[in-house]
């Protein structure tokens, strides 16, 4: 294998240095694919570039890869059925039932907010984007600031997708563990589930203020003002509308009816653990002394979580479908092209699938991990690992405004540095995820954080302002569990 020595680390830090410039993530790891490629064909930029699209079209070689990306496109497809089906309202409508006997009080209203954006782990935007508008009547009603619901959507959105991986975050983590080896990402990346430190710190936070009700920094001004003026917002303020959001109408002239979400996403979780036995299943030998019990954890062990998820959506896919057909909501027409605008939605984030398996592809190419493993074994001890890489993804993550790019190319660098000095593999990938959440919450730029001021027709700055301190808190306990467990471990 060619030894690029310094030139193997210009890609990706070519990519992390555009996508702060420029905060265009697609464009800063297409660059830094090219870069590399054509660094591998000394220099020629024309074999470079060839190579280049070879190498994102070589990404769908991987069955894996394949898997993740169609899953991506297939959840975007099934968010789209609960909205056409007046699952979403109808669970609005729930909800505002069940709020009717707790009008009183708002620390039950928040518990509300807090809990339905940590249910909805499916899909964060999505997360963000009902607990905003579903809420808002309601903490206006009740003088809860509009800079508190957002910060509850924010703060329950994010967490809960990288906590309960059985969405399109978990389906593109373990891509990427994919590509950097792991025979079985899905159970590495529930391994790293509990040093996942950051989300975990976020959620419990929410519930201690909810529960305790001392606000601090300019939040507690933000609760005095609408409690004690009856403001939402502050003076001034510019609040950005949820209407400039798009989401999906239900069909009009039917009933909406929350189990319409509710059933989508209930098949989906319920099929997630059937299904990873099932991939896992031909996997182990048969021995009558094994109870089936043990026969289905030891299948879980050999399973493929890229091609369990994909099987969970389409059970849940079809299953709706047929629910839909039979409540004579959708017709067959309907629900071909509710399914296809709701694949449109998530092209996006396909693509940055493959731009990030590409640039993963590219470093173990390059030997990147091991030249960085190499350049700082002298001084960076496998203790110090953890909180190294949680500040680094921390950095990234604010500055472009995405989490997950900030995970295609911190794992693509984390996990060989980590192998190479023995440090803790689950700790380590655990702090490339928390801090790329981290950076996100307190990023002005992240897509969560500006879905979540939309949603609650807050003003951006205020929300970001407000929330900053929560999170600045968080991460400070974060970074340091991480440096003692870095020693200990």
């Amino acid at each position: 294998m060619t030894d690029y020595g310094f030139w193997s680390i210009i890609p990706p830090l070519l990519a992390i240095v555009l996508a702060i410039r420029t905060r265009q993530v697609f464009i800063s790891l297409g660059l830094g694919i090219w870069a590399g490629w054509v660094i591998i064909k000394g220099g020629n930029l024309l074999a470079g570039s060839t190579a280049t699209v070879t190498a994102i079209v070589d990404v769908f070689k991987n069955a894996g890869s394949t898997q993740t990306v169609i899953f991506t496109l297939l959840i975007g497809s099934l968010i789209a059925f609960m909205q056409r089906s007046g699952g979403v309202s109808g669970f609005t409508k729930w909800i505002n039932a069940r709020l009717q006997n707790h009008q009183q009080s708002t620390r039950k209203l928040q518990y509300w907010a807090a809990l339905t954006g940590l249910l909805i782990f499916v899909e964060s935007n999505i997360s963000a984007l009902t607990v905003g508008t579903l809420f808002r009547p309601l903490t206006d009603k009740l003088r809860i600031s509009r800079e508190k619901l957002a910060y509850l959507a924010d703060s329950t959105s994010a967490p809960s997708s990288i906590l309960i991986p059985l969405n399109a975050w978990g389906g593109f983590i373990m891509g990427l563990l994919l590509v950097q080896g792991f025979d079985q990402p899905f159970l590495t990346l529930v391994s790293a589930i509990p040093y996942n430190v950051y989300p975990i710190l976020a959620v419990i936070m929410v519930f201690i203020i909810i529960r305790t009700g001392r606000d601090f920094g300019p939040m507690k001004k933000a609760e005095k003002r609408a409690r004690d003026e009856g403001k939402p917002l502050r003076d001034g303020a510019t609040p950005m509308v949820s209407a400039d959001i798009t989401m999906m109408e239900a069909i009009k002239d039917r009933p909406e009816r929350a189990i319409n979400m509710l059933l989508p996403v209930g098949i989906m979780v319920l099929a997630m653990p059937l299904m990873l036995v099932y991939t896992g299943w031909p996997y182990i030998g048969a021995d009558a002394s094994v109870t089936f019990l043990n026969h289905a954890i030891k299948a879980i062990g050999e399973s493929s979580g890229a091609e369990s998820v994909l099987y969970s959506v389409l059970i849940s896919l079809f299953i709706s479908a047929i629910a839909f057909r039979l409540q004579k909501i959708l017709s067959l027409k309907e629900l071909a092209s509710t399914a296809l605008k709701g694949m449109s939605g998530m092209v996006s984030m396909a693509l940055l699938m493959v731009l990030a398996f590409a640039i993963g592809n590219l470093c173990n190419e390059l030997g990147t991990g091991e030249y960085v493993a190499r350049i700082t074994h002298h001084w960076l001890s496998p203790s110090l690992a953890p909180l190294l890489v949680f500040l680094t993804s921390c950095f990234i993550a604010f500055s472009t405004g995405t989490s997950w790019g900030t995970f295609a190319i911190m794992i693509a660098i984390a996990v060989p540095v980590a192998h190479s000095m023995d440090a803790h593999i689950p700790l380590v990938i655990a702090a490339a995820l928390g801090g790329g959440v981290f950076g996100d919450h307190c990023s002005p730029i992240s897509d969560t954080t500006l879905i979540s001021s939309m949603a609650s027709a807050s003003d951006h700055i205020d929300h970001v302002r407000t929330q900053l301190p929560y999170a600045l808190t968080a991460g400070l306990a974060t970074a340091l569990i991480y440096l003692f467990l870095g020693y200990i471990s």
